[in-house]
């Protein structure tokens, strides 16, 4: 029987060692993680909860599809201040009632900012800052925001409504969403209300003006001086009738 070798040995001792290196190199690499899918404004409020009322109005004016759409395809991201279920709980009763479908479509804008913007950055933005209700008419719905770096706090105000804004629901670029406890009345939407009024007043106001203008000098024409020529013409047309009658009757008795 021939004899093993040491070199025979050692390669028999090696065989195992290279079997599961050869088995590690030929085995796929553990898959890189998925890339995050695309931002979903609706999923992110559905998952904070509080946010019903204001989610319904995403659907129902399609401007959540338009911000889904949008900040997936935006450089500079956008930034949602989204009211809770209380906030519109709170609003006078009849409020949105009274909006027509373009001004409800316009308060959801209104809450929406076409750029991101942090915490940060909201405490020191120049204001009036633009929002998404902005018209092409050159309108601008713009919201003020001052900052109180002591305390940390952002306040908001449209010029109808002021709150503060509180927790982020989202601060990564490109969306920011914040909550805010008060729906944010435009004060276009009053500035618009009272405008509309202002025709029926002014209109009202020279129909007043006339009638007693008209009154005044119908007044004076009754009962001031255009009425005493005609009474005084009277009284003497009267005594110059008696006068000439007097003399032709003293004529016919001398006759």
């Amino acid at each position: 029987m021939a004899q093993t070798s040491p070199l025979s040995l050692i390669l028999f001792s090696l065989i195992p060692s290279l079997l599961l290196l050869q088995i590690q190199a030929q085995s796929p690499t553990a898959p890189a993680p998925a890339p995050a899918g695309p931002i979903n404004l609706t999923a992110i409020l559905e998952k904070a909860g509080q946010f019903n009322t204001f989610n319904r109005f995403l659907g129902q004016t399609q401007v959540g599809n338009q911000i889904n759409n949008q900040v997936n395809n935006s450089h500079d991201g956008m930034t949602v201040l989204a009211p809770t279920d209380n906030a519109f709980q709170n609003l006078p009763s009849g409020t949105l009632n009274r909006l027509s479908d373009q001004q409800q479509v316009q308060l959801i804008l209104y809450h929406v900012l076409p750029k991101f913007y942090g915490f940060e950055d909201l405490q020191t933005v120049s204001n009036p800052v633009r929002t998404q209700a902005s018209g092409q008419d050159g309108k601008v719905f713009g919201l003020n925001f001052t900052g109180e770096a002591n305390q940390n706090q952002v306040n908001v105000t449209s010029g109808e409504v002021t709150t503060t804004i509180y927790n982020a629901l989202r601060k990564d670029f490109p969306l920011a969403v914040y909550q805010v406890d008060k729906v944010l009345l435009p004060q276009e939407f009053f500035e618009t209300n009272n405008n509309a009024s202002a025709p029926a007043a002014s209109s009202s106001k020279p129909t007043l003006n006339s009638t007693r203008s008209d009154s005044g000098d119908n007044g004076k024409g009754s009962e001031g001086p255009s009425s005493s020529p005609n009474g005084s013409n009277k009284k003497m047309n009267v005594g110059l009738g008696f006068i000439s009658g007097l003399s032709l009757l003293c004529m016919g008795l001398l006759s």
